[in-house]
């Protein structure tokens, strides 16, 4: 049990501010702090939550409790300094239980891991958003993987990175990243890789993304930050399950030459386009962004479907990479007042026939006007082949 500081009470003489309530560097008078926890109110969000915990650690405070206004912010780990975060809510109560307590206590306990916590996945609320910056005919994000506080063990520096007072050194010492989606999904890429050794990067996309999951662990949509479920545009095709992209059946092969028309309908010179090439490569007569739609990508981005101009229609060709003699059926689910159809409804690979090709068309004409989301699905046996699409009408 350790008294709580709070105010003008722990403030340095020459502080500008005459009660420290933000932690930043000078404020703390470390005679009034020592040994004593400080409740510290987020009034300088310039100061990051770093700065804080180590001006209250430098001033030997025993932790530091960060009343946070937003209650937003991303896990910190501020190694073995105790330190919590509460919202405003939570903030209040602790300050009216310091005025109103001539000698205020707090404890710190040890810290309790808390398993399959629900619901989970959700999307993180500073998680980058869509649609693309650079052409919203590419779905953004692609994919979601896990990427909030996720714990790697490390070489301690020194004895104290891995103890906490008291306590013996430990043999490492652990860190907490919230940008670990990334090599999440290249570890997962690697994974399949190390299985289909031949399989091209496009290929290996194709596959986690084809076979991502759109629920959590109460078997229900996934949701974002305020509770609403997550839409494409904030975890793409869902969260990776790389079992399942080890054998997705399908995958859409994106070439060399798709990469290379995507810079045409983007608006890069052709010039520029064959010099980083090396190659001879031309361009399209017709150059459009739209085109871009048509690229061959395991997702379906349309930027602009005007409601009066009747059907759209986008192309896709998938390569086999399952059993040799399938017949796969697909499943649209579509937004109310959308239609989507695919032609041809069903499609056949033979000994022979490793690559199939398939058209989609969209009708936005009784569609609400924004983007609308939905998804096609390629079913046979085992496989389950899942293209989702964001369609933009107007």
């Amino acid at each position: 049990t350790y008294p709580l500081a709070y105010g003008k009470d722990i403030a340095a003489k020459y502080s500008p501010i005459p009660e420290a309530r933000s932690c930043y560097p000078g404020s703390l008078d470390p005679e009034k702090v020592k040994g004593k926890i400080i409740v510290c109110f987020d009034g300088f969000p310039v100061v990051s939550r770093t700065i804080k915990k180590l001006v209250a650690e430098d001033a030997k405070a025993k932790g530091l409790i960060l009343i946070n206004e937003n209650d937003e912010s991303a896990p910190f780990d501020s190694g073995p300094f105790p330190f919590t975060e509460v919202g405003t809510t939570i903030g209040y109560k602790i300050l009216k239980y310091i005025n109103s307590n001539k000698n205020p206590s707090a404890i710190i306990l040890p810290t309790v891991e808390i398993p399959r916590i629900k619901p989970a996945p959700v999307v993180a609320y500073f998680s980058s958003r869509g649609p693309s910056v650079l052409t919203e005919n590419i779905l953004k994000p692609d994919i979601m993987a896990p990427g909030v506080a996720i714990l790697g063990a490390i070489t301690p520096k020194d004895e104290e990175e891995s103890a906490s007072d008291g306590e013996k050194p430990g043999g490492y010492a652990l860190e907490s990243g919230t940008s670990m989606a990334c090599p999440h999904v290249t570890g997962a890429s690697a994974l399949v890789k190390s299985v289909h050794p031949k399989w091209t990067s496009s290929m290996i996309r194709s596959a986690l993304m084809t076979t991502a999951t759109v629920y959590d662990n109460m078997r229900k949509p996934v949701t974002n930050g305020s509770a609403s479920f997550a839409t494409p545009h904030e975890m793409g095709v869902g969260e990776i399950s790389p079992v399942k992209a080890l054998n997705p059946g399908l995958v859409f092969e994106t070439t060399t030459e798709d990469y290379l028309r995507f810079l045409c309908y983007n608006g890069s010179p052709e010039k520029t386009i064959r010099s980083m090439s090396k190659t001879k490569f031309k361009c399209p007569t017709k150059s459009s962004d739209d085109l871009i739609c048509n690229i061959n990508y395991p997702s379906i981005s349309i930027s602009k479907l005007e409601k009066s101009k009747g059907f759209l229609t986008i192309k896709r060709s998938v390569t086999n990479v399952g059993h040799p003699n399938v017949t796969y059926t697909s499943i649209v689910q579509a937004p109310m007042g959308m239609k989507v159809k695919v032609l041809p409804k069903k499609i056949t690979f033979l000994e022979n026939v490793k690559r199939v090709s398939f058209k989609v068309l969209f009708d936005g004409s009784k569609a609400s006007s924004g983007y609308n989301f939905g998804s096609i699905t390629w079913s046979a046996a085992q496989y389950s082949v899942r293209t989702v699409f964001a369609v933009n009408v107007e």
